[in-house]
């Protein structure tokens, strides 16, 4: 459904930057969570996905996940999966398309996954 009344504008794509994408609900769902326990955490978080998703920055918040999480399918296309850690528990797990120029987030939430643990 398209943005309408009232809805929260997300920032358009910056020249040479990706292009930010939910996978699914949950994603979306998660997003909006964290948007209103760490905004200005999520914020920092969007720069990176936006600006250089396959380059960490800190290291201690942003890196490749490994084995069965290393690769994520998103429209039929195998991507690289990384994760940003928002706060201690909130995490961002995006797949990144650099032909397209486009970061899928898989999963967002306020929580620690499970299918780490």
């Amino acid at each position: 459904m398209p943005a309408g009344r009232n809805d929260r504008a997300a920032p358009p794509r910056r020249a040479g930057g990706y292009e930010v994408r939910f996978a699914g609900k949950d994603a979306a769902d998660g997003w909006e969570e964290l948007a209103r326990v760490a905004g200005n955490a999520l914020r920092t978080a969007w720069d990176t996905l936006d600006g250089h998703p396959l380059t960490p920055i800190n290291g201690d918040r942003h890196h490749r996940l490994k084995a069965g999480f290393a690769t994520v399918t998103v429209r039929g296309k195998v991507l690289e999966q990384w994760q940003y850690e928002v706060t201690a528990g909130g995490r961002i797990w995006f797949g990144v398309d650099p032909q397209d120029m486009i970061v899928w987030i898989t999963y967002a939430s306020t929580r620690h996954p499970k299918a780490t643990d």
